[in-house]
């Protein structure tokens, strides 16, 4: 019997992983044809000088592009990596802090404040280009709102995005405003699965909220907070929409990101193969967050 039991195991092993492959064949095609098909080209093209119009003219230049980015020039590959850097941070930080204390004043406050809970979601669920059209109205230094109240409460009037110190700000503004619903909602169901039982013990040892927050209900969220942290850290790195339409990049190249450097070289200037490298660089950074991810999702899962 036992060695029927290893044959039929053995037979149904190859058709069980058939069956595998074909279920899963539709959607290893779409995600090669969309994904590692493009990624493959622009690593190709990146190591040409690309004609756009007429590819079979393309030189080939090999690392060059790449040794580029660190040579000075108008925006600087360094600067357009610092710019994204402290978009990121702010995101990142803010967005986190933020989002945190919402979920915990909305999960307190249960169903009497129900309804800020899809006020504080909707804004995540706009359109980015319509809603930040509306914020560049918002910071318009002659007819914008928050100029007018600052006039009112007599304060010094800000220029915001046409200012290069506030520029970066006002853009960071509008988009926590824009992302905070989507990482609150993550909160939420993390505070959802916090043990009750482990906070009344809390609560009956005498800890004080402050106490039963910090060793209590923040460990049991750090899986939580740990995935909020790094999906909100490859979107800022992605981000391009709001930059482009409430500051162009500017002024003077203060609010100008990798993707919006990338977009300028590849689609403006058609410098097609600089702008491959530049997304390179993107990808590269972009996965080596999705690895940070597992690893430290690792290093937390086995602590708790």
């Amino acid at each position: 019997m036992a060695q029927l039991s290893k044959r039929s195991s053995r037979i149904n092993r190859p058709r069980e992983g058939w069956a595998g492959w074909l279920y899963t064949a539709p959607a290893l095609l779409i995600f090669s044809v969309f994904i590692i098909g493009p990624t493959a080209y622009t690593l190709y093209i990146s190591t040409f000088h690309w004609n756009t119009l007429n590819p079979s003219m393309s030189t080939f230049i090999g690392s060059d592009n790449y040794r580029q980015l660190f040579q000075s020039t108008s925006p600087s590959f360094l600067t357009s990596a610092w710019n994204s850097l402290y978009y990121c941070a702010a995101m990142v930080i803010g967005g986190t802090a933020i989002s945190l204390a919402l979920a915990l004043l909305l999960q307190r406050g249960g169903r009497a404040l129900s309804a800020s809970r899809v006020a504080i979601f909707a804004p995540h669920a706009t359109p980015i280009v319509a809603t930040s059209l509306a914020w560049v109205w918002l910071f318009n230094p002659q007819f914008g709102l928050l100029d007018m109240i600052l006039k009112d409460l007599h304060l010094p009037v800000l220029q915001f995005l046409y200012s290069s110190t506030w520029a970066m700000p006002s853009v960071i503004v509008y988009s926590l405003w824009h992302e905070v619903g989507f990482t609150v909602v993550l909160f939420l169901g993390g505070l959802a699965v916090v043990s009750s039982e482990l906070s009344e013990a809390a609560r009956m040892d005498g800890a004080s909220p402050r106490q039963e927050f910090w060793y209590v209900t923040w460990p049991q969220l750090r899986p939580v907070t740990l995935f909020s942290i790094v999906i909100t850290s490859i979107s800022s790195l992605q981000a391009f929409t709001q930059f482009y339409e409430m500051s162009h990049g500017g002024p003077a190249y203060a609010t100008t990101t990798l993707s919006y450097l990338l977009y300028q070289e590849a689609f403006v200037l058609f410098d097609t193969g600089y702008g491959a490298a530049l997304a390179v660089v993107l990808f590269i950074v972009t996965a080596a967050f999705t690895l940070l991810q597992r690893r430290l999702g690792g290093r937390l899962a086995a602590d708790l």
